[in-house]
């Protein structure tokens, strides 16, 4: 059985409930370990981030109530 973006994005939405916080960085490196490369890219800065795929169903789970902050890398409640 192969894993879908959808519960790749479950994951990050999970841990994002429960510790409140989400660090790119840290989910990039359990994303890796856990589901795959198939869920990771490299951006235009050359640094390894989250595919869009996943992105795009993270976003519907969390309904715009979790904020991305830029300077810090990291998703977190708003």
């Amino acid at each position: 059985m192969s894993i879908t973006a959808n519960e790749v994005a479950e994951w990050m939405f999970q841990e994002l409930q429960s510790a409140g916080i989400l660090h790119q960085k840290e989910a990039v490196e359990y994303i890796t370990r856990n589901f795959g490369e198939a869920f990771i890219y490299v951006n235009e800065n050359g640094n390894r981030a989250i595919g869009k795929d996943v992105k795009k169903v993270f976003k519907k789970l969390h309904g715009g109530r979790a904020a991305w902050e830029r300077d810090g890398f990291f998703w977190g409640w708003h």
